[in-house]
């Protein structure tokens, strides 16, 4: 069995291997440049630590790996359009450093190179791989839209906002490994398990993401902790909040909401002594661990031995127990 490490190095030299035309110039290099600026390359990892794991050919994986990561970048290089962002891994988005109309028409050359890519799997499997990308990008582009649309509700529910980070984030994390898994000649019923097993785990990784916003370590976390709170983004945290308070706590977290003008650093402050008062932070981790359990069961129906699933644990403990 691979390491994590290992495996992730294996994307990153695909990646850094991968070749685009020369020309349209506009076009392509934008694809180049969003590519190369890294990331952690779990995703598509995903994929070769599934294969691995059912005693699959890891070259046979690395296609439909990056076919995953050109889809992931590809959702990241439109999002970047939607929320106006001007960074990217610390560096200028594709739309700030060509324009939007270039961003958009790149991202969408991402998403064909990655059906091509994943297209080479072996036939007799393609049908049911494709079948899986489908469902994941479209459940993807639905969970960014629901995202977007909670921005406009004065009001959101749990089980709503479950399903849309199931959807925006987990379910990429479940597609990725039951891809692998299929390329690994596993079971329909351990392939399944292992989708179940990313699904749970995505949605406690998101769920840790809420907490680390408010409650990480700056340095650690690496983004400017409270952004959530100043943006009054409706994640758990908010969400659990808004149904807790009452009577002053109520009045003061929605004073706080409808403040058009305030300083952020006092507002950071204000609404995480609410969350404090309200036990939030205790809530959402049992959550989270919920979650995290029903993927470590999951993980415990796949008919292999321990020793062999190891390398899932660890990743499972790397995004759960993590502080940043």
């Amino acid at each position: 069995m691979h390491t994590i490490q290992e495996l992730q190095q294996i994307i990153d030299k695909a990646v850094k291997e991968t070749a685009y035309p020369a020309t349209p110039k506009e076009l392509y290099e934008p694809i180049s440049y969003l590519m190369s600026l890294g990331g952690k390359r779990l995703r598509p990892a995903l994929v070769l630590m599934a294969t691995d794991l059912f005693g699959g050919a890891i070259e046979d994986a690395i296609s439909p790996a990056l076919a995953v990561e050109l889809f992931h970048n590809f959702t990241l290089m439109h999002d970047d359009i939607m929320d106006k962002a001007p960074l990217r891994r610390g560096k200028p988005t594709v739309h700030a450093k060509w324009n939007e109309a270039v961003a958009i028409l790149s991202g969408d050359v991402m998403f064909v190179k990655a059906y091509q890519m994943m297209i080479q799997v072996k036939p007799d499997i393609l049908s049911s791989v494709l079948a899986i990308f489908n469902e994941t990008a479209i459940g993807v582009c639905e969970g960014q839209q629901i995202d977007m649309n909670f921005e406009c509700r004065a009001q959101v529910g749990i089980p709503e906002y479950l399903e849309m980070i199931k959807l925006k984030t987990a379910v990429l994390l479940g597609g990725a490994l039951k891809i692998g898994a299929l390329i690994g000649n596993a079971s329909e019923k351990d392939a399944q398990n292992l989708y179940d097993f990313g699904v749970n785990l995505g949605i406690a990784f998101q769920l840790q993401d809420d907490i680390l916003d408010v409650y990480g370590d700056p340095e650690k976390f690496g983004k400017q902790v409270g952004g959530d709170i100043i943006s009054n983004k409706k994640t758990f945290l908010l969400i659990k909040a808004l149904e807790l308070a009452k009577g002053a706590k109520a009045d003061e977290l929605n004073h706080w909401l409808n403040l058009k003008t305030f300083d952020s650093k006092e507002k950071v402050k204000s609404v995480t002594a609410i969350y404090d008062s309200l036990g939030i932070r205790q809530l959402s981790e049992e959550l989270m661990n919920d979650f995290a359990d029903k993927a470590y069961q999951a993980l415990d129906s796949i008919h292999l031995p321990e020793t062999q699933k190891q390398t899932l644990n660890d990743f499972a403990t790397l995004l759960v127990d993590r502080e940043h």
